[in-house]
């Protein structure tokens, strides 16, 4: 039997308010319930100022909900709302060393993949970018932060769902040598994430500490678009090696490309480079070369700021046909020149984040018939 939003919030009314007066239930704190099968997906809205003391209420929440019969998955988060007009207070810019915040278990190196606006290819070249470096003979894993957008599924052609790992912990779901993860493995893929800044930002730090990762090299989070809380709040509490930026070549794209920058600048995450996807299109028929938005934005930006140039990405059929197909170019045609440059792309940003070392065996190449 299928479980019910009415079982949920019967086993939720166990649960007591973070005053002890009351059940959440009774009081209103649960919101945004989603059931998948046998997951289940919530929040529970919370006093901003004790939300950092409230982790062992959403623990007991989740607890009840994963004792429901034909549940074997709970994903919950503590929603911490202001009042109406009140703004989240400006993180200060972090001093000294990068990122006074909590290193994930087993992982070295968490590259960010961003971009200043959606729309211009950041998801494409954040999996054939883990997948470059998965060539490089590293230990990879890639995290979709991108709650409302999700993309892994698809670039991978994933349709499975997450089983538990223990108690505590999801197994991450593998493709093609990567351990991924997703909000997106958790619902269907037409199902709108209508969430507030504060539940994502609870989901994604759950998917970060409570995802059995293993030991990586690097840790790829695909970034949600765009410079917001959302955004800022993450790069704060996500220790970061460095982030890469995305950007297509036209003036209004480098707009948003710039205020991604100064993002990472501001909390002290280093940029590793700029990628210019979309960079040119050539044409499948006659191999006849259009700078359809231009070209050479990226690359004049990155001089102009400072930063390096990580490469061009043309716009082609190719890349499009293999993403959407959930067989990424670099290793469903290893051996184009599209994968070439994604590659490429990927020994400069390991070498950003590295020193340079190059001290990983060479691995076998994945290949799909």
């Amino acid at each position: 039997m299928a479980v019910t939003k009415d079982q949920v919030l019967d086993e939720l009314k166990r649960v007591k308010g973070p005053d002890r007066d009351g059940d959440i239930v009774s009081l209103g704190l649960v919101s945004d319930i989603v059931i998948n099968g046998d997951k289940v997906i919530f929040s529970i809205q919370v006093d901003p100022d004790k939300a950092s003391d409230l982790e062992p209420l959403r623990e007991a929440a989740e607890k009840v909900v994963r004792e429901i019969p034909g549940v074997t998955q709970a994903l919950v988060a503590l929603t911490a709302d202001r009042p109406t007009g009140q703004a989240a207070p400006e993180p200060a810019p972090a001093q000294g060393a990068p990122h006074q915040n909590v290193p994930l278990p087993g992982i070295d190196k968490i590259i960010a993949v961003a971009s200043g606006k959606g729309g211009v290819g950041k998801s494409t070249t954040a999996i054939n970018l883990a997948l470059g470096l998965k060539a490089l003979g590293l230990n990879v894993g890639v995290l979709d932060a991108d709650i409302y957008g999700p993309s892994m599924p698809r670039l991978l052609g994933i349709t499975d769902r997450p089983q538990a790992a223990d108690e505590r912990r999801l197994a991450p779901m593998v493709g093609y040598g990567l351990e991924v993860m997703s909000i997106g493995f958790l619902v269907e893929e037409d199902t709108p994430m209508i969430w507030r800044g504060p539940m994502v930002m609870s989901a994604l730090t759950q998917m970060m500490q409570d995802v059995a990762w293993g030991e990586l090299d690097v840790l790829v989070v695909d970034m949600p678009p765009g410079t917001g809380d959302a955004q800022l709040t993450m790069a704060q509490q996500v220790p970061l090696s460095g982030a890469v930026i995305v950007s297509t070549p036209q003036d209004l794209a480098l707009i948003d490309a710039r205020k991604g920058i100064g993002m990472f600048r501001k909390v002290n995450v280093p940029i590793l480079g700029i990628v210019e996807n979309m960079s040119h299109f050539l044409c499948p028929h006659c191999g006849e070369r259009s700078d359809i938005f231009g070209h050479g934005g990226a690359r004049a930006e990155a001089e102009r700021l400072g930063v390096p140039f990580l490469g061009e990405v043309p716009l082609t059929m190719a890349i499009r046909e293999k993403s959407d197909a959930g067989a990424p170019v670099v290793v469903s045609e290893p051996d184009s020149p599209h994968a070439k440059i994604y590659t490429e792309i990927a020994a400069a940003v390991w070498g950003g984040v590295s020193g340079g070392r190059s001290d990983k065996r060479a691995a076998p190449r994945i290949v799909v018939e």
